[in-house]
């Protein structure tokens, strides 16, 4: 009891059960909008800050808690994101993994993590696994699989992945990993444009803050994972290029390539590369459409063997003209 002007007042904190508290913590948590939500409960005494990284919290912890700045990355946020993944959390999973698989090279441990979070159908990590085994990330040409990108991008497409879903429709249209069914690919990708409207139409007023990295990503939530990365290799571009190597040009994405001529370029200008048909969607409707053809393209003159539109609404001369670099 604490006296307050010749009055007693009860503690009424104190007298909260640890069981409650935690239930409140984890509701926390799992609705964050960013680190500092959780991070001010950590330090406002003692009891919350034990109690804060009880295992229970942190396994619902939602991927904003995780929305680490490459620049600030240390060995506390690495002992952090080990104990989110120590407790269970999925999304500490896919992000941890895909850190230690494109940003420490630890390629093993990382797609390790991300097949733990794909396990528990996490679609992002599906979608980042098939991606993996598209493009032989991390070992050589010969070790793609693309069998094993397509059944991985199946799942993540079930899961309603509209990257992934998109990926599969390319996939069937072009014949890449399994048969062809043009009609098929082409409904799935109807299919991905009808879901990616929805996305839209739902999406609440944007931050001013988050507003570039909301429009690269056609209105959808680009994970802390990939605007990580982002961070973390556009720091070191020059690097990269000096080993012969790029990042996807997409500026949501983040993805760089782990060996020579790793990621596809696109046949329409031949500079700029991509990890992924949907990153090249992506930065085709928001950016590159206004590089990428000769001035005289836009200025009336006719594209050989090029329709005007294809049946997803986009230029054919992005679309279907990206060929990896040999």
């Amino acid at each position: 009891m604490k006296k307050l002007r010749g009055r007693t007042r009860s503690d009424l904190f104190g007298s909260l059960h640890d069981d409650i508290v935690l239930l409140i913590l984890c509701k926390l948590s799992s609705t964050a909008s960013s680190p500092s939500d959780l991070i001010v409960v950590l330090l406002t005494c003692k009891r919350l800050n034990k109690l804060g990284v009880h295992p229970m919290v942190l396994s619902k912890s939602c991927s904003n808690v995780f929305s680490l700045r490459a620049k600030n990355w240390c060995d506390d946020a690495y002992r952090f994101l080990k104990l989110c993944v120590n407790s269970g959390n999925t999304d500490a999973y896919y992000t941890l993994g895909m850190i230690q698989f494109y940003c420490l090279q630890n390629r093993g441990s990382g797609a390790s993590l991300m097949a733990k979070a794909a396990f528990k159908s996490y679609a992002p990590a599906l979608y980042s696994l098939a991606l993996i085994q598209f493009n032989g990330s991390g070992a050589l040409k010969s070790d793609k699989d693309l069998l094993a990108g397509v059944a991985l991008c199946a799942q993540a497409a079930f899961l309603g992945h509209i990257d992934a879903l998109r990926e599969l429709g390319y996939c069937l249209q072009d014949g890449y990993g399994v048969t062809k069914n043009v009609t098929e690919g082409r409904r799935l990708l109807m299919q991905a444009n009808a879901q990616e409207l929805v996305s839209v139409l739902r999406s609440k007023t944007l931050k001013k803050a988050d507003l570039n990295y909301e429009l690269y990503n056609s209105f959808g939530i680009i994970h802390p994972a990939s605007k990580f990365l982002v961070e973390w290799f556009g720091s070191i571009e020059n690097e990269l290029a000096g080993q012969g190597l790029k990042m996807c040009c997409y500026m949501g994405c983040g993805r760089p390539e782990t060996r020579v001529n790793e990621f596809r370029r696109c046949s329409g200008c031949g500079k700029v590369k991509y990890c992924s048909r949907g990153c090249q969607v992506h930065d085709w409707r928001v950016h590159h459409k206004v590089e990428c053809g000769p001035t005289e393209e836009w200025a009336g003159h006719a594209i050989p063997d090029v329709e005007e539109y294809n049946v997803n609404g986009e230029d054919e001369v992005i679309l279907d003209r990206t060929t990896e670099n040999e």
